[in-house]
């Protein structure tokens, strides 16, 4: 999958050659905003969207991603949840609705092409 998370990387004038870097948000206005988050077992966020395309790697623990799509105004599954254990990476859209599940303790680097907003979609 594509995804702007991998978009606006800059190569620093002194920097080694290979390496190009994206800043965090909003000390560059086309950076990203990241998180190391940490959830306990059993906890959830309901269904939501964000703003930009993000990225999560699972350092540690397992989750689930479900995807929806509103059907007549009602949120309808969108295939089978999407299981992520230690050391999978998973990439959701911008605007696509999602809700995640933490099925064992985790924790996750996130991260959120440009400014970060959650929007409730119950």
């Amino acid at each position: 999958m594509t995804s702007a998370i991998w978009d606006n990387h800059a190569t620093p004038a002194d920097g080694p050659k290979g390496f190009a870097m994206r800043t965090t948000y909003p000390a560059s206005p086309t950076g990203v905003e990241v998180m190391l988050e940490q959830w306990e077992a059993g906890t959830s966020e309901p269904p939501h969207t964000h703003p930009g395309d993000d990225m999560t790697v699972v350092v540690e623990g397992k989750m689930s991603v479900q995807f929806f799509t509103r059907v007549k105004g009602a949120l309808v599954p969108d295939g089978e949840p999407l299981l992520l254990g230690r050391g999978d990476t998973g990439y959701v859209g911008a605007g696509r609705i999602h809700e995640a599940r933490y099925i064992e303790p985790c924790k996750l680097v996130y991260v959120h092409d440009k400014a970060f907003a959650f929007v409730a979609e119950g």
